[in-house]
Parts: structure tokens; sequence; C-alpha cells
């Protein structure tokens, strides 16, 4: 009898046992093709299904003492031997063991811990050294956990049943550990036994390793509930595979397992009703959160009507619809808190490391809904690569489609990153009109162009290699694109012209963001790009759009240095050596001006008597400054040659009438008014 329980218990003999329940039929018998279904047959089959699950369940009622006392005959002739007690003392001795080895790990790495505490949290390399250094250590008390029991318990020989029920409840008991240990990483609840604590106090501020930006109610609740959640499941995973073992009927099995999908329903509702966070009653957020409470409950009823009708490809898909979003919406939220830059980055761009690490986690959540899917519904993925049937095509194109959309995600974040970062290096250069901060304009300039072509180009070639790894034949797409853009092109040489002029300017460097430039009647400083077109900003401030065909030649008035020359004019009567000195020292006054002295190249200087006018010397004078700093250099210029003057009694000249009196010129002045006035008015 032994033997043959040994036997029965062999699992290839159970594989072989399953294969002959469910075998084809003869090679010469075929099949009735099936007719195809209509949606009124497809619900109503349906129905049938959920009415005959009762139905079965209320037929197998009756049975299950049966079956219950048939598995504890096979149980009691394995354990004759050793004996009920025996063996649960064993069983406790490797949970006791696996604390142990937890206990002594826990003891030895006090000072690890203590060290960890400690760490400061303020970059983002700080925090991913943290949560590194937490992962390892949560792992090492898994694995210490693991070694003290399961590693005992396979250290000595058992009977196959015998071994069988002890590792797979050893398992289920080391699953909701690892539990434990992933909330403890992610969530760092403030209340129970926490990861890190220093000396003997009871709590430290853990909420500072959260990965997941929750509150401490929050943290705590969700903690708690996904290990009661990991721990049903594995319990009750077990159970229900060592009922089949045991031998109970299929319908047996799925009466035991009715109530424990009812607990894992009921663990789904309260959590759905009772979590933290609910607004005030009265509100319309408490209202928004009743609805969506109501809306989460009939989702979870659909998936237990599902469960209970056998429909695991219905059921995977819906689960995989509302837990997909869910699951790369957290993991988004998780990754930015994670990221967060410090004060001084909150202004800077995300780094590529962070970016690929996003993007990655995002595609490896869609690859695994994607295989979970697909094993579901009974997918193989080898046969994927061999099948030529309709199905294989579609979903073998289908899953390539995504894989290269994900590609082409990647690619795009990571270059739109890099733009924008160098992008952000440029805005916030500090060392003005140098060499290098033109490289950085002119890298500024060009970068938003090059952003916008590399997302066309992307976009392009993502959406034809998607429709082509679906089977769509795109060589007459590419061809219908190629004479619909000559049409276009006939249609719109001004744009065209406009798009080539543009890029013309921008590889012959002709200006630059910022840059003050004058086009014919178009003059203002540089704001941004088009394709087609360039904003000017007037230095009164109206924006002109100029499309690049009809820019012309440009006058750039912002590269290198600007030569300002100055006139004033001085009276007849002034010295022209002392008018020199003062104008030089003006120039030494503004080289001195640490305000001034960074914009000028060559300070002012007298370069001599520019002309003789008919009231005044008129005198020249020259500065060299950096391009748009000459304005206010000049009056403050004007402003010092002024105070000068008026101290050395320096005149400047201007226009004046003189009215000279008295003696015989008056009187000749008289005598030739009245000579030369009318004489009707004399």
């Amino acid at each position: 009898m032994r033997e043959l329980l040994d036997l029965l218990a062999d699992p290839a003999v159970q594989a072989w046992l399953t294969e002959r329940r469910t075998a084809t039929p003869p090679p010469g018998a075929t099949a009735d093709p099936a007719p195809e279904e209509t949606l009124s047959g497809a619900v109503a089959r349906h129905i049938t299904m959920v009415r005959d699950h009762f139905a079965m369940l209320a037929a197998a009622t009756p049975s299950l003492p049966d079956e219950v006392e048939h598995a504890w005959i096979i149980l009691y002739l394995e354990l004759e031997e050793s004996g009920l007690i025996r063996i649960l003392l064993l069983f406790g001795a490797f949970i006791v063991l696996g604390y142990g080895a937890e206990w002594l790990y826990w003891r030895t790495t006090t000072g690890l811990r203590q060290w960890i505490s400690d760490l400061r949290l303020e970059t983002v390399a700080e925090r991913l050294r943290a949560v590194e250094l937490r992962f390892v250590f949560g792992l090492g008390l898994l694995i210490a956990f693991a070694l003290g029991s399961i590693g005992a318990f396979l250290a000595f020989d058992w009977p196959p049943l015998f071994r069988e029920i002890v590792l797979g409840y050893l398992l289920a008991f080391l699953a909701p550990r690892l539990a434990m240990v992933v909330g403890r990483l992610l969530l760092a609840p403030a209340h129970g036994r926490v990861l890190f604590t220093r000396g003997r106090a009871a709590f430290r501020d853990v909420a500072r390793f959260r990965v997941v930006p929750l509150d401490d109610a929050a943290a705590s609740f969700w903690h708690w509930r996904l290990i009661l959640l990991v721990a049903v499941g594995a319990f009750a995973a077990v159970s229900l595979e060592l009922l089949r073992t045991l031998g109970f009927a299929p319908e047996a099995r799925e009466l035991v397992a009715t109530p424990i999908r009812l607990l894992v329903l009921a663990i789904g509702l309260e959590a759905v009703w009772r979590r933290p966070g609910q607004p005030a009653a009265g509100t319309q957020a408490c209202r928004v959160a009743t609805a969506t409470n109501w809306a989460l409950t009939g989702y979870f009823l659909l998936l237990f009507a599902l469960l209970l009708i056998d429909a695991r490809a219905m059921f995977l898909f819906a689960a995989v619809v509302i837990a997909l979003p869910a699951a790369i919406r957290l993991t988004a939220r998780s990754f930015v808190h994670l990221m967060r830059p410090i004060a001084a980055e909150a202004a800077a761009a995300p780094s590529t490391f962070a970016v690929c690490v996003e993007r990655g986690l995002r595609a490896l959540l869609i690859i695994a809904a994607a295989l979970t899917l697909a094993h579901g519904w009974g997918i193989e993925l080898t046969a994927l690569t061999a099948g030529e049937t309709l199905a294989t095509r579609l979903v073998r194109g289908a899953l390539n489609a995504i894989l290269i959309l994900l590609v082409a995600d990647l690619a795009w974040q990571i270059a739109r990153v890099l733009i924008e970062r160098t992008l952000s290096d440029v805005e916030n250069s500090r060392q003005p009109n140098t060499e290098e901060a033109r490289r950085r304009a002119r890298l500024h300039t060009l970068l938003p162009i090059l952003r916008n072509i590399i997302l066309v180009v992307l976009v392009v070639m993502a959406g034809l290699m998607a429709m082509g790894a679906l089977g769509i034949d795109i060589g007459p797409l590419i061809a219908g694109a190629g004479v619909v853009g000559v049409a276009i092109g006939f249609g719109a040489q001004t744009l065209v012209k406009d798009i080539i002029s543009g890029m013309f300017y921008l590889l012959d460097d002709a200006f630059r963001i910022g840059e003050y430039i004058q086009s014919g009647a178009h003059k203002g400083t540089v704001e941004s790009f088009s394709l087609r077109s360039v904003k000017l900003r007037h230095h009164r401030g109206p924006l002109t759009t100029i499309p690049f065909g009809e820019l012309g030649a440009v006058q750039n008035m912002s590269r290198d240095w600007v030569i300002d020359k100055m006139t004033i004019s001085v009276t007849y009567d002034t010295g022209l050596d002392a008018v020199k000195k003062m104008i030089k020292q003006v120039g030494k006054d503004l080289a001195a001006d640490p305000e001034f002295a960074p914009h000028i190249i060559e300070t002012l200087k007298m370069q001599g008597v520019e002309q003789f006018g008919d009231y005044a010397v008129q005198v020249r004078m020259k500065m060299i400054t950096k391009p748009g700093e000459q304005f206010v250099i000049r009056r403050r210029a004007y402003a010092l040659i002024k105070k000068a003057f008026d101290a050395s009694g320096v005149k400047f000249a201007f226009p004046t009438v003189q009215v000279s009196g008295g003696g015989d010129v008056a009187a000749a002045a008289a005598r030739q008014t009245m000579a030369s006035a009318p004489p009707e008015t004399v």
C-alpha cells in the first residue's frame, strides 16, 4: 500500500493520469466544425456556465465528507509511522529554526543597520544607494529564514508525500515573509517592527526611506493588506495542490476553493472601502470617492464571477486592463519621488539614467502583462515563431509592434532628455560673451529644431515598422506618400523655400537666439525659430514673424565687438590739449568702474578734431565695447564729460543770436530801416 501511495504521489505519474483523462479522440475520429457563435449565443453560454458551476458545487457538497475521509486515509497511512504530532512538531521546529536564523542575522548586523539608518537622503545618488542597501539587507533576512527553515528540512531524506506537504507549507510561510520585506522596502511602515532602528529606540524616522509617496497611515494600511493577501494566496495555493495530490475530485477542490476566493474578495472590498485618505462626508470629493468605491466593488465582483465560471482568459484580460495602468502610474509616482532633485537642481532636466530606468520599468510591466495574457490564453511562444496560422501571425505581429513602439518611445525620451539638459546648461551659462557661451547659444538655436525633426522621424519610422509587423503591406503606402509628397512640393514651393533657406541660415550661423539682427525693414532680438520662420522682438515691444525666404541679407549686431563713435562741440577759444586730457581721464574712470570694465574692450579716447563748424569745433571720440553694451557706457561717458567740463570751465558750443547796440552803428541801422520801409508807413 505504501509503495502504491508513493507511486501515486510521483509528479510524473500524476501528469500521466491527467493526460489520460484529457486524451484526444482516436486518429480515425473526425470532429464536426464548430458553428459560428453569435453574441446572444455567447451570453447564453456564459449564463449556462454560471448555472452549471453552481449546480456542480451543489452536487459536490454531499460528497465532500467522503473526499475528506479518503484524503485522511492516505494521510494516515503516510503518517502512521511518524505520527501527526511528531510531524507538526518538526514543522514547528523548522519554523523556529527559520526565525532563529533570522534573529541571528539581525543581531550580527546591528552595526550595519545603524549605519544605514544614518545615511543621508538629500541627493538622488544617496537615495538610490539607500534603496540598494535596504534591499540587500532585506534579502539577507529572507535568505536567513529560508536557510534556517527550508534548508534544515532539505538536509534530511523524507517520504515523497510528506516532503511535498512540509516543503509546500514552508514555501507558503516564506511567501508572506517576502511580501513583508518588499513592503518594508517600498512602503517603510511606521508601525510594527521596522527595518532599521538605532539602539533600543522603537522607531526611527523610517518615512524618509519610503519609496512609494504615501503618508504613514496609508503606508501601514497597504503594507499589512499586502502581507495578508500574499499569505492567503500562498497557503490557499499549497492547500489546493495538496488536495489534488490526495485524490480530491476537481469538483470537490472547486468547492473548497470557493470560500478562499470569497475571503480574497472580502480582503479586496475591505481595502477599497476602508482605505486611508477618504474625503469628509457631504463634499463633492466624497461623492466622487463613493462612486469610485462602487465601481471598484463591481470590478472585483466581475473578477470573482469570471473565476467562478473558470473563464481564465477573460479573468486575466480584465485583471490586466485595470492592473497594468495602475502599476505603471504607481511605478512612475514612486520613481519620481525617488529621483526628486534637490533644491539646487529643481529646474534641471531629468538625467538619461532616470529616463532609461523609468521607461525600462514601464516596458518590463507591459511585457510582463503581455506574457501573462499569452500564458493565460494558452499561447506558446515557440508556436509564435514557428506557426503560420492567422492567429499566430496576428499575435506575433502585435508583440513585435509593442516592442517597436516601446523602443521608439525609449529612443525619443533619451533624445528629448539629452536635448533638454543641453538647453538647460545653455540657459544657465555663467560665462556670457565667451567662445563657449557663443557655442552654447548656437546649440540653443539648433537643438529645438533637431528635437522636432527627431520626433517626426521616430513617429513615422515606428508607425511604418509597427504596421509592417502587423502584416500590413507598407510598400503601397510609401509609394503613395511619395506621390503625395511630390504634389505637395509643387504646391508648396514657398514653404519649401522657407525651410531650405532656414537650414542654410542656421548652417551659416547667421544669427542665434538672443542676438539683435536687422534685415531690411525688420530688426529686433531673435526670440525663437520654427522650421519656416524666425520671430524678432523689436526693442519697443512688437513681435514680428518673418519667413526665412523673405529674410534676405542679415546684419547681426550682437557679434564680437562694437565701435561706438561720439562727437562733441566746443567753442573756438577752448584749448584742445585740455579737452584731450579730460577725455582721457574719463576713459580711465570708465575702465576702472567694475560695472563697465568687463564690457569695455578699448576705453574711450579722443581721435582728434573732426571738422570746424560754423559756430564750434567738433571733436571725435571712440571706444570699443561688447555688443549691446555701448548704449549704457555711452550715457555714462557723456555724464562724466559734462561733469569734467563744468569743473574745468570748458564750454560746449551751441548756436546763438547776438544783437549789438550803441553809437554810430545804432544810428546807421535806424536810417537803413526807415529807408527800406514803404511810403505809406512813413
